[in-house]
């Protein structure tokens, strides 16, 4: 089903903040793009090279969303989705998403058939997985806060089995592990470039946090920065090891270093972002109802 983009403007005028001269390396269109407005809570933009095209969730309306890179239209991808919220493309082009609802961490197969990657830790259902990342040895990573649970707005209000929110890491084997189990409620997270380091947010925190990773562990996780807009999501890095995070008022652009070097402002609560594009260099944005692109010269 192909759904007509609500009457909205297409275009905002791109509002960037500089707060360090690094920032100013960084240059894009004038213009944001929006690409669709009739989501109700909009997250986990997902970009495919193969297919060409954005998936991203609608998480209230329990449906999983596809943006044609080609025609620019949207139509959905699954409905119901089992409320999902984070998703990402594996290495192989398949789609690995974090079903809230059904908690678990589902992986899109070539056919359309569905794979649970995780679903239980010693026989205690995960809480609602949040966010994932894979990294190149085939593991995949990924954070379980409640939020699937604490209501029925985002999935289904259920009790908690696990004493605790954590990150959890999938082996190739199918093995589930804890990773970190000093979270409030860990959020987005994204591995370094060299994948020796993850960040991963703690929203309710309002900061990042980075862990070195040793194998199939993590140390450290010392704070990298704190948020200076509402509260942290998803996060992203660019080429440049660079890591841009969704807040309250925008896009915030950090330096490896930690130093909050610029921001991308919107008009909505921003949930996640990805960088895609035949080139890496667009960078999607999920706020509150709408998806937006910004061409710039960052990139994955």
């Amino acid at each position: 089903m192909t759904i007509t983009l609500n009457a909205a403007p297409q275009r905002l005028r791109a509002e960037l903040v500089v707060l360090d001269e690094r920032f100013t390396k960084i240059a894009g269109d004038e213009y944001l793009e929006c690409l669709y407005d009739g989501g109700r809570w909009l997250e986990g933009p997902a970009y495919s090279p193969a297919w060409r095209c954005l998936v991203f969730s609608d998480i209230p309306n329990d449906r999983l969303l596809r943006w044609d890179e080609l025609s620019g239209q949207v139509s959905v991808f699954r409905q119901p989705s089992g409320h999902v919220n984070g998703n990402t493309i594996d290495r192989a082009g398949r789609l690995i998403s974090c079903s809230q609802g059904d908690r678990q961490v589902v992986r899109t197969e070539y056919d359309g058939s569905r794979t649970v990657l995780a679903s239980h830790l010693d026989g205690r259902r995960l809480n609602s997985p949040n966010d994932v990342v894979e990294r190149s040895d085939g593991s995949i990573w990924f954070t379980d806060p409640p939020y699937g649970i604490t209501s029925s707005y985002e999935g289904y209000a259920a009790e908690q089995e696990i004493d605790g929110c954590h990150v959890y890491r999938i082996a190739p084997d199918g093995a589930l592990t804890v990773v970190a189990d000093d979270f409030t409620r860990p959020n987005g997270l994204a591995f370094s470039r060299d994948e020796r380091q993850l960040y991963v947010v703690d929203t309710p925190g309002k900061h990042i946090r980075r862990f070195d990773v040793d194998g199939e562990k993590l140390t450290g996780g010392e704070v990298f920065a704190p948020c200076e807009g509402g509260m942290f999501d998803g996060i992203r890095l660019d080429s440049a090891g660079r890591v841009w995070a969704a807040a309250h008022e925008g896009v915030h652009c950090f330096d490896p270093d930690g130093t909050l070097i610029g921001k991308l402002l919107l008009p909505d609560i921003v949930s996640n972002l990805t960088f895609g594009g035949p080139k890496g260099n667009r960078l999607f944005i999920t706020a509150t109802t709408s998806v937006w692109s910004w061409l710039s010269t960052a990139q994955r």
